[in-house]
């Protein structure tokens, strides 16, 4: 997939881009794998605003996704590679061999007609499934679980993938998207290749309409807001704000939010990398 550009027609296209979306096959969803979805706009279940910046944008329909890949022994094929409104990557129809359909993360570089499967035994190749325990190491892999038979939990997005890079008792070692390296039991699941559409995060919106048609608001800075409303509020003229900080005063750079006390903390053995100011 490339990235496209237009031509300056208006001040919204001058710095626009977005995906030649070549690798598409269908447009239309199969109806029996997508069910309503329900937006809540930032809202709790009781009617209370919880995340702000979050309303309006297009309707759209849930496409139920196979995260657990639990259709062992039985081969499928790919039959369409299709958009998914829900999620940065693409998405795929496998028709499986006793006839059930069903909705896969659609893995970089897999074509209409190729063949899948998932479970013990199964070949290392691009879009099967099966336990760590099986796979090669400095595989990258994606769809990974953190618990045996919960479903895929880490490198999901577009474009991202994890790096199988050792094995010790019943966990697997695997340096993930963000720099983080942790042990996973090796009877945990994962899918051998990156995410497709890695040409996603080279996108640019171009105009402030087409963020409010993906339901994402305006966001206000703290910094020219007044005392009350934010810590970073208030001063004469331009004023920095002084040290970030968010809304309720909890400073954002820097300042460590996980845990320490986290049951999971054992299995991390280094973490992620630091970004870069």
């Amino acid at each position: 997939m490339a990235i496209k550009t237009y031509n300056p027609t208006t001040p919204g296209r001058r710095g626009m881009s977005s995906q030649d979306f070549d690798a598409i096959t269908t447009r239309k969803p199969l109806r029996s794998l997508v069910v309503t979805k329900r937006r809540g706009n930032g809202r709790n279940n009781q009617g209370r605003l919880t995340v702000r910046h979050k309303g309006g944008g297009h309707k759209q329909a849930y496409r139920v996704i196979d995260f657990k890949r639990n259709k062992h022994d039985v081969p499928g094929v790919i039959a369409t590679i299709e958009y998914d409104p829900n999620r940065s990557a693409r998405i795929a129809l496998v028709v499986y061999g006793d006839g059930e359909k069903r909705y896969i993360i659609a893995p970089n570089g897999i074509k209409v007609g190729q063949v899948i499967s998932s479970g013990p035994g199964v070949a290392p190749e691009i879009g099967n499934a099966l336990p760590l325990s099986e796979i090669p190491l400095g595989t990258l892999v994606h769809n990974i679980e953190l618990r045996p038979g919960h479903g895929a939990a880490m490198a999901r997005s577009a474009g991202t993938f994890a790096q199988l890079t050792a094995r010790e008792g019943d966990h697997a070692i695997l340096r993930l998207p963000s720099g983080e390296t942790r042990m996973v039991l090796v009877t945990c699941r994962a899918t051998v290749g990156t995410v497709s559409n890695p040409d996603h995060s080279l996108e640019s919106h171009g105009k402030a309409g087409r963020k409010r048609w993906l339901g994402r608001r305006p966001r206000t800075r703290g910094v020219v807001m007044n005392p009350v409303d934010h810590p970073m509020g208030g001063g004469e003229g331009r004023a920095s704000g002084g040290h970030p900080r968010s809304r309720k005063g909890v400073p954002a750079k820097g300042y460590k939010t996980r845990n320490p006390k986290k049951t999971t903390n054992k299995f991390i053995i280094e973490r992620r990398r630091k970004r870069k100011k």
